[in-house]
């Protein structure tokens, strides 16, 4: 028939055509964008802990022939970064807080790494070298986390006193800063178990639950339950604190003191009053372990319990038992000093 076209004939035409397809199907690869000159880290999260010298590595694999390294800190919970440090040839440039505490290492002419001296408990984050040459910039991101130990906190007018920026600068008076959430996570596959919400450091409130119960956010599963995010000048909770280890050391005065008296005493021993957060760093990474109340600086009285037993707090698990706010010329108490 006229206009008819034959088997053999289309095979001709399709063949081709479908061995093209079913050849970019199997993968052929895209060409290479260029050369990546940034080596991968082996570890994306760098541990250390406070008064630490700690080394975030950026290494390359080969130079361009021009290029500056610009590290930076990635601010939690907001839409930017802070410059710490800029490279112009041999010479580098630091840029605020951190850019005074923070050198290149350069190891070998390859080497971008960061090196930050007596690390801060506001230095743990999200940092990122940036290798810039104008045509290829290419970047990568490390995470520094400390050890450290997450405590709740509120004030002696009872629970749920603080909004967002009360509670941070109440960390802060007691040697730590508002928790992360990832702090509160880990803090609660150690053991932490609390029914009072707190602020955390990205603006969200929460609390960690080990044993579910009927008051404590009802029977589910354990867990950390949210609150979500609240409004930070008009809802008010407690804190979730975060410290890390002491540059100096705790210790105990024993006696019948009143607060004030408490004060003298740590005087005379060439230290002062210890803050919440030194009790729970000296409990945490020194063992301290003390079966007296005794008072801080925000007058609160506690004592901290490495070893559980019976007649000393009751619990079974190891902490840091509290006494609440007694009467600050209530003598009944020893005292806990902080010394550096």
């Amino acid at each position: 028939m006229p206009g008819r076209i034959s088997l053999p004939t289309l095979c001709h035409f399709l063949l081709p055509w479908a061995f093209t397809i079913f050849h970019r199907a199997l993968g052929s690869q895209a060409p290479n964008p260029g050369p990546h000159y940034l080596l991968p880290p082996i570890h994306e999260v760098i541990h250390s802990r406070r008064g630490a010298t700690t080394t975030l590595p950026c290494v390359l694999g080969a130079p361009p022939p021009s290029y500056k390294v610009r590290w930076s800190k990635v601010e939690p919970g907001e839409l930017r970064e802070t410059p710490i440090l800029i490279t112009n040839g041999p010479h580098a440039r630091g840029y605020g807080p951190l850019g005074g505490r923070a050198r290149m290492r350069r190891g070998h002419r390859l080497d971008a790494s960061l090196v930050i001296a007596g690390v801060r408990l506001e230095d743990e984050g999200r940092y990122r070298c940036e290798l810039i040459n104008g045509i290829e910039d290419e970047s990568l991101a490390l995470t520094l986390r400390l050890e450290g130990v997450v405590f709740p906190y509120q004030p002696s007018r009872g629970r749920y006193q603080f909004n967002y920026y009360e509670a941070k600068q109440a960390c802060e008076e007691q040697d730590g800063r508002l928790a992360t959430y990832a702090q509160l996570y880990q803090a609660w596959t150690e053991g932490l178990d609390w029914c009072n919400a707190g602020w955390l450091l990205e603006g969200s409130v929460r609390y960690p639950v080990l044993t579910a119960r009927a008051p404590c956010g009802g029977r589910g599963r354990p867990g950390i339950r949210s609150y979500g995010p609240r409004d930070r000048k008009r809802d008010r909770y407690d804190a979730f604190c975060f410290t890390s280890a002491l540059s100096g050391h705790v210790f105990f005065v024993p006696g019948r003191l009143t607060l004030s008296e408490a004060h003298a005493a740590c005087r005379r021993r060439g230290a002062v009053v210890a803050k919440v957060g030194h009790l729970y760093a000296a409990w945490k990474f020194s063992g301290l372990d003390q079966c007296d109340g005794g008072w801080l600086a925000d007058g609160s009285v506690r004592f901290p319990i490495t070893t559980p037993r019976p007649r000393c707090g009751g619990l079974p698990d190891p902490g840091v038992r509290s006494f609440g706010f007694p009467r600050p010329q209530q003598a009944a108490y020893g005292t806990y000093c902080y010394s550096e």
